[in-house]
């Protein structure tokens, strides 16, 4: 198993809103491609972790069922919409993944 980790950082005063579309996200687009409330989790920066941080965690099996859900993803409109209204409420260069594997 695997870890998918989707991070970018709210712009300052902007956290809620970015939480919100995320939360949407998920329930709307997310949902479309396999990544199920049960699959994944939204984590935000507390202590030792930069309070603006955003996470999306997504449980995976493997690096091709990562890639199944990236190629099903570009071909959902709504996720482009999404795209451009979150856009200006995050720190631009701040979207970045980050894979881990689980090794217990």
């Amino acid at each position: 198993m695997m870890i998918a980790r989707w991070s970018i950082d709210a712009r300052f005063g902007y956290k809620a809103q970015v939480v919100e579309a995320m939360q949407k996200w998920m329930m709307d687009i997310g949902s479309q491609i396999g990544w199920t409330k049960e699959k994944t989790s939204l984590l935000t920066g507390s202590i030792g972790a930069g309070e603006a941080t955003v996470q999306s965690e997504i449980r995976i099996k493997d690096l091709a069922e990562l890639n199944a859900a990236w190629d099903k993803l570009g071909t959902i409109e709504a996720h482009r919409q999404w795209s451009k209204e979150l856009e200006p409420y995050v720190v631009s260069g701040s979207p970045r993944w980050e894979i881990f594997r689980v090794v217990d």
